[in-house]
């Protein structure tokens, strides 16, 4: 299930047909069916829903105020809204197009723009971004392609001698990512050695070139003064520009520092001055916590933190900074979110800013297994056995997935050892091949030995889902602040031997500076395993610097997602209170 919070402009397109056209306060609305957003893009003339299924439909202005699906065959990767342009990504490369600037002559029409460039082996597209009038096409050759006007030089060419292009031309080489907002006049290219470029309007200083008052850039610049740090993202309205650097604070922790430039009246640039440079915007709400997502509007600017804060600032006439007001907030500020239930971790939230409105869109989850899970398959040292498929496909038989599937019958999988023990390894190779992948020359002798052993007609794959989709499983109960929780038992038991043979593996080679290793070890998964379903650490538990450094060692290399509050953090405070 997929909900949405909104707040902002419900007119020009107008998307809750019996609410006010200012929405001032956020409030919440969910699609018919439970469809999962993947993405929501809001521009001027329309705003998209992108749903997990490929499909999308569009709010458009001056319509009957129901969604028109979008008449897309292939299954849709992406959709970026710009000023008077809608942009579509499929997941073949392809890309398709509409609008003014695009199809003048039928600008309701979506048309093929990837199949225009002229380089036909340049064709297949990785990535699309929308500008005021503008369209920036990123092609798996690491190549980019702009399509659209040029006004203000956003194309890279002198606006005299190129006024607008109607098909996509090549505007540079070896870049890796491109940044741009629904409503700007100018373009960020980053390349490949992290070197940042740009061009286009430039009268606010909104380049980040330390220039002010010059009309445009119409020629790709190199800026100079970068923060310290990795470029995660940069947005930008008509008159500033909004960049997340990540980098490692003095403490080796990563830290995410967002910066801007360009005119502080009526914007979302958080800060009283004018800023021609990327300034850092330093917040007091943003201490003990990382930035998790963040969002640019055309005169407004939201921020999501990992523990849940949403802050805004910026102009707020239609309502779309959600604090129940339409006046102007030049100083980011937190507000208060509709309650949300206990389980929904916050990994899953993202938050889309349109010309005048703002969207923050979640579904729930059980905590991150599936990401965890992807982690463990990627390791190879985690892998017992390897064998081919009827396909030729390499398969890497990960030992806890075999281990917990013929685990959950205990006499079943005594029997089973008993068979392999007497069998060859190519025949032993069999089984297990069966029993991951269903794919196996199994002969009929020793199908029959097992076949009432195992069930041979499910894949791994199906075996989780049906984990995930079973409702009638036991309950495993948590108690946490005077109430119950339920959680689907074979989830936690899925969960804790996947954590237990990864924290076993990872320490084997500490047994040597611990006198009894083996309880070190149970006690850190413990506390680790009860973290993991309440996010709390039991009180009666003793901290030592052992169990710190053996759960973070286990973390660290394992790179495990981790909900809030961080659990090293709460060890450490543990530890210091009870010393």
């Amino acid at each position: 299930m997929n909900e949405i919070i909104f707040f902002g402009s419900n007119n020009n397109p107008k998307l809750f047909k019996n609410k006010p056209d200012k929405i001032k306060k956020p409030i919440k609305f969910k699609f018919e069916n439970e469809k999962q957003i993947k993405q929501i893009s809001s521009g001027y003339l329309a705003t998209i829903f992108l749903f997990k299924n490929g499909k999308a439909i569009e709010y458009l202005k001056n319509s009957k105020q129901n969604p028109e699906k979008i008449q897309i065959e292939e299954n849709i990767q992406k959709v970026t809204v710009g000023y008077q342009n809608e942009v579509i990504l499929t997941k073949e490369g392809n890309v398709f197009a509409k609008g003014d600037d695009i199809n003048p002559d039928n600008p309701k029409e979506f048309i093929n723009i990837s199949s225009l460039i002229e380089d036909k082996n340049d064709r297949i597209i990785q990535d699309i971004v929308s500008s005021n009038s503008t369209i920036y096409l990123l092609t798996s050759n690491q190549n980019a392609y702009i399509i659209g006007s040029n006004q203000f030089g956003q194309l890279s060419f002198d606006s005299e001698t190129l006024e607008k292009t109607e098909k996509p031309i090549l505007m540079m080489k070896n870049v890796s990512k491109i940044f741009s907002g629904n409503i700007s006049l100018h373009v960020f290219l980053l390349n490949s050695n992290q070197e940042l470029f740009t061009c286009g309007w430039n009268y606010y200083g909104q380049l980040g070139l330390g220039m002010k008052a010059i009309q445009k850039i119409d020629k790709l610049t190199k800026i100079q003064n970068i923060p310290k740090g990795k470029i995660i993202d940069i947005q930008s309205s008509m008159y500033f520009s909004v960049m997340l650097i990540e980098d490692q604070n003095e403490n080796e922790n990563l830290k995410r520092k967002l910066y801007s430039c360009g005119y502080w009246k009526n914007n979302g640039l958080g800060k009283k001055e004018n800023t021609y440079e990327f300034t850092e915007i330093k917040l007091s709400l943003f201490e003990n916590d990382n930035i998790l997502d963040f969002s640019c509007g055309n005169v407004h600017t939201l921020i999501l933190t990992y523990k849940g804060k949403l802050i805004v600032f910026g102009d707020n006439y239609f309502g779309e900074l959600g604090i129940e007001n339409t006046e102007q907030q030049f100083v980011p500020i937190q507000i208060k979110l509709p309650k949300l239930r206990f389980n929904e971790n916050i990994s899953n939230y993202h938050i889309s800013c349109g010309y005048f409105k703002s969207f923050l869109y979640y579904s729930p989850s059980l905590s991150n297994l599936e990401e965890d899970l992807i982690k463990l398959f990627k390791r190879k040292e985690f892998c017992n056995i390897s064998f081919k498929t009827k396909n030729g496909e390499i398969i890497e038989a990960h030992k806890l997935i075999l281990k917990y599937r013929l685990n959950q019958n205990q006499n079943e999988i005594e029997k089973l050892k008993e068979i392999i023990s007497k069998k060859s390894i190519k025949e032993s190779n069999q089984i297990f091949e069966m029993i991951y992948s269903n794919n196996s020359k199994i002969n009929p002798i020793l199908y029959s030995e097992i076949k009432e052993i195992i069930n041979s007609n499910e894949k791994i794959e199906e075996t989780m889902k049906r984990i995930y989709l079973n409702e009638n499983e036991k309950d495993f109960i948590i108690e946490r602040k005077e109430k119950q929780y339920k959680f689907p038992k074979l989830i936690l038991i899925m969960r804790s031997e996947l954590y237990r043979g990864m924290f076993l593996s990872v320490t084997e080679d500490k047994s040597n500076k611990v006198t009894d290793y083996s309880e070190l070890s149970n006690k850190s998964f413990q506390i680790f395993e009860y973290w993991i379903y309440s996010n709390q650490i039991k009180d009666e538990i003793e901290i030592t610097k052992e169990i710190i450094d053996e759960i973070e060692t286990g973390i660290d290399y394992f790179q495990l997602n981790q909900t809030n509050p961080n659990l090293i953090d709460l060890l450490i405070n543990k530890f210091n209170n009870q010393n």
